[in-house]
């Protein structure tokens, strides 16, 4: 039974991922930092599967102490400050986190035990200010937040362990990815929690910035697939996942809003205070390696997705 320990492992895709690993027989470790109140509901109905440990991409001597005691086969490292707005505002600590926090993982790996195979959560927003569209895994970065910057430094620093000490280490530049699961600070997930509310009569407007933003949205369950496949590889190489398609804000709004027979324009508002202090306009993969090299490509649509997000938000404020 292989182990494999996920940082992270409470966020969206690290709930994905430890039911995902499951079903392959892996014993699965997740480490969370230390809180007096630990966000766990994405993961109740595994955790009984799964051990929790705790750990901090802060501290080193934690993650030596982890790998050291779990003898892990391979590690994910999906913990960062992911939101991109608050980079902004928390821009140190999320280089702390986000840049930083890589580095002290994979020096505790090497460290330890050399042989161990790494994932690093790469992101479409390392692009930023797109140079190339579609974007793929050799389009130049051009990142446009903090959050961006810190993902450019995880994902180069990750290059240069694989290159520098030969450890399996790989990137998932993984393009926009959500689920039922996403939070709701993220604005897809803001819509689809919008759009039950204002059907259910529980709100009447909802408040949006840059409605002309483009993204390439995929389904975040199928994109952990892709990146255990990569850790399958008999060589370390980084890969673009995405659908290979952009839609904007306001298709999601136009399209979600109509899942419930209603019309986004009669409640969706622009709020200049939303907009990001420099915006990414474009983002677009191209995904032709995944298809070729992991036999990897997603089944999910952009239309499914966003009715499985407010369906299951419709169905949680009716029971809850």
């Amino acid at each position: 039974m292989p182990t494999a320990l996920i940082t992270g492992i409470t966020g969206q895709d690290g709930s994905y991922l430890a039911e995902f690993l499951l079903e392959k027989g892996y014993e699965v470790i997740g480490m969370v930092r230390r809180s007096s109140t630990v966000t766990s509901e994405r993961i109740q109905h595994i955790q009984n599967d799964i051990t929790i440990v705790q750990g901090d991409l802060h501290d080193q001597s934690s993650l030596v102490a982890l790998i050291e005691q779990y003898e892990p086969d391979e590690v994910y490292n999906l913990a960062a400050q992911s939101f991109v707005v608050t980079s902004w505002s928390q821009a140190v600590l999320t280089g702390e986190v986000t840049a930083l926090g890589v580095t002290r993982l994979l020096e505790a790996i090497r460290l330890v035990n050399p042989k161990v195979r790494f994932y690093q959560a790469s992101s479409s927003e390392m692009f930023g200010k797109a140079l190339e569209v579609p974007q793929r895994e050799t389009t130049p970065f051009y990142p446009r937040s903090p959050y961006g910057v810190a993902k450019v430094y995880g994902h180069w620093i990750t290059v240069n362990y694989r290159e520098s000490y030969a450890l399996f280490t790989v990137s998932g530049i993984l393009f926009n990815h959500e689920s039922p699961r996403r939070g709701l600070e993220f604005v897809t997930r803001k819509i689809s929690d919008g759009v039950a509310r204002i059907k259910l009569g529980l709100a009447k407007e909802l408040h949006l910035g840059n409605l002309e933003a483009h993204r390439d949205w995929g389904f975040a369950g199928e994109y952990v697939q892709a990146m255990w496949k990569m850790l399958q590889c008999e060589k370390p190489e980084d890969f673009v996942i995405g659908t290979g398609e952009t839609h904007s804000v306001r298709e999601f709004c136009e399209h979600a809003f109509g899942c419930v027979g209603l019309n986004y324009q009669d409640y969706v508002s622009q709020d200049p205070h939303l907009y990001r202090p420099s915006e990414v306009d474009l983002l677009v993969s191209n995904p032709a390696k995944a298809r070729e090299k992991l036999d990897w490509a997603p089944r999910v649509n952009f239309q499914a997705l966003v009715e499985m997000m407010v369906e299951a938000d419709l169905k949680r404020l009716q029971e809850g």
